[in-house]
């Protein structure tokens, strides 16, 4: 076994674009991954579809899936994939979850209540899922639903929420009667309210949380008129548009109340996290002040956190993933080190480990979270890309560890702001980072592989079917790259080929390592 240390360089959202069109990536500069295109062995990975275990080639990778995947060197049915099945073999309508609240609402005359993200993006949710659960309320005879949707512009077009809206009101408008009443109740943009994620902003949270539970904030008589409106007064896309309340005759039609039913129908667990702990958490909570609480029956799509049990409730088990490459390491003596700033950190230890909150060793595996800002990405690009790099210098130099990971998260959230400018800076932060990293690499004699785990920053525009360029914040369907860089002479096989995806990053450490993957794995690269 080869005791040389091997680093791991996850450029988050750095795709490779097919058009050029609105490519950040290509914009930038960067004269060290431009070196590495010549000078290293390298090929391209897929990172979305059924490369990480989502539905089809159409559904885009994202960082949870896509560290998954890197993480376990296997490909597991993910998200609205699991979702889908779950669904289409009847078993989430037949679990004992499920059943718990059809007959809380129905025994006490009271309201189901969905809550989530009204798209059909994929990463978090699926409006696909929203109406099968409505009618599906409806034929067991549950009486009045309340939806309370969270606007997307994000891994969707960046205001395209008039057509979801529509289309829930659509499928509401058939499925209403005088036997059963479904309308929506609150809403607001994604980043704007409910869906924090790491405990950056309890804030956004407790903001979602009195709109769709209290029903305080700006009345509207529906959820179009209040986009309309709201886009009006402050030219936000949808992911940045204030709540909304609907109100009847001055009185929110939709507030949480003592025996309701609630469902967060969001199957991605980051952004999920929050809110759930709110709805389950007793009195030992603290984060904010939750005003009168109502006793309500709350569930999630999925187990958002394994080892923490959030929520208590939930309608789809997760995927178990097993023999991860963290397992295999830790199996083998070996020492890990991981590093992020919060908005990155989870992927690189929870998302790593197959979803799992603690370590497979205390003594072996080492993470660090680096604080990130609390401030709009596109304000500050290169995030916390220097102390990133100041602290994977520090750990190769300490030669403590056999296998040291990182994340630079710039490519994909400063991506997300939808501004080419400040994506392109984002970028070279990344670039310098990697410059002064692989100084260092090479001095201590390190193998150094670095890919990225989906595109964004290589997609910031998009033509619509018209022909019109609009701004993109949504994630790519491209591939991105992988790179050996070290002293060794490595060779990729069939690197011209397209047939690697992100899980057969684990098994190529592994074969570095000179150790056995597990047979359930994926093929190393070399």
């Amino acid at each position: 076994m080869s005791k040389k240390t091997v680093v791991l360089v996850v450029m988050d959202g750095v795709g490779i674009s097919k058009t050029h069109l609105g490519d950040a990536v290509t914009e930038a500069n960067t004269p060290t991954l431009d070196r590495l295109w010549k000078e290293c062995p390298h090929t391209t990975l897929k990172a979305h579809g059924d490369a990480v275990g989502l539905p089809t080639d159409d559904d885009m990778g994202n960082s949870e899936v896509g560290h998954n995947a890197l993480g376990c060197g296997q490909i597991y049915s993910q998200g609205a994939k699991l979702v889908n099945e779950s669904i289409a073999s009847g078993k989430m309508f037949e679990s004992a979850t499920w059943k718990k609240l059809i007959s809380n609402v129905k025994d006490n005359g009271s309201t189901f209540h969905f809550l989530g993200l009204l798209s059909d993006g994929n990463v978090h949710s699926n409006i696909a899922h929203l109406k099968t659960m409505l009618a599906q309320c409806k034929k067991e005879g549950v009486a009045k639903v309340r939806c309370h949707i969270l606007l997307d512009g994000r891994d969707v077009p960046a205001t395209s929420a008039p057509i979801y809206i529509e289309d829930l009101e659509k499928c509401i408008a058939e499925l209403n009667d005088a036997s059963f009443d479904a309308q929506i109740a609150s809403g607001g943009g994604r980043m704007k309210i409910t869906m924090d994620r790491y405990q950056a902003d309890w804030g956004m949270v407790e903001l979602g949380w009195n709109t769709h539970v209290h029903g305080q904030g700006r009345q509207f008589a529906t959820a179009l008129e209040a986009v309309e409106a709201l886009r009006g007064e402050t030219e936000a896309i949808d992911q940045d548009l204030p709540p909304f309340v609907i109100a009847k005759d001055g009185k929110p039609v939709g507030k949480v109340e003592d025996n309701d039913s609630v469902v967060l129908f969001n199957f991605r667990g980051d952004r999920a996290l929050e809110i759930s702990m709110a709805f389950d958490g007793g009195a030992e909570f603290k984060h904010f002040d939750r005003g009168v609480m109502p006793k309500v029956i709350y569930a999630g799509m999925l187990e958002y956190d394994g080892d923490l049990k959030i929520p208590n409730n939930y309608l789809v088990n997760p995927p178990e993933i097993k023999n991860t490459l963290s397992e295999v390491l830790v199996n083998a003596g070996l020492n890990s080190y991981a590093v992020s700033e919060t908005q990155k950190y989870g992927h690189v230890t929870y998302f790593w480990n197959g979803n799992r909150s603690e370590k497979f060793s205390e003594e072996l595996e080492t993470w660090k979270e680096i604080p990130s800002d609390n401030v709009s990405f596109d304000q500050r690009p290169w995030m916390k890309s220097a102390e990133i790099t100041d602290d994977m210098i520090e750990a190769i130099k300490s030669q403590k560890y056999d296998f040291i990971r990182c994340n630079y998260p710039n490519g994909d959230m400063v991506g997300h702001t939808g501004s080419m400018d400040s994506t392109i800076v984002a970028v070279e932060a990344v670039d310098i980072g990697l410059t002064r990293l692989l100084k260092v690499a090479q001095e201590y004699d390190c193998t150094v592989l670095i890919t990225a785990d989906h595109g964004n920053a290589d997609e910031m525009l998009e033509k619509n079917k018209k022909g019109e360029i609009n701004v993109r914040t949504a994630h790519s369907l491209n591939r991105v790259p992988f790179f050996i860089v070290s002293k060794d002479k490595y060779e990729i096989i069939d690197a011209e080929s397209t047939k690697y995806g992100l899980a057969n990053v684990a098994p190529t450490v592994l074969k570095i390592f000179g150790i056995k993957a597990p047979d359930c794995w994926e093929d190393s690269m070399i």
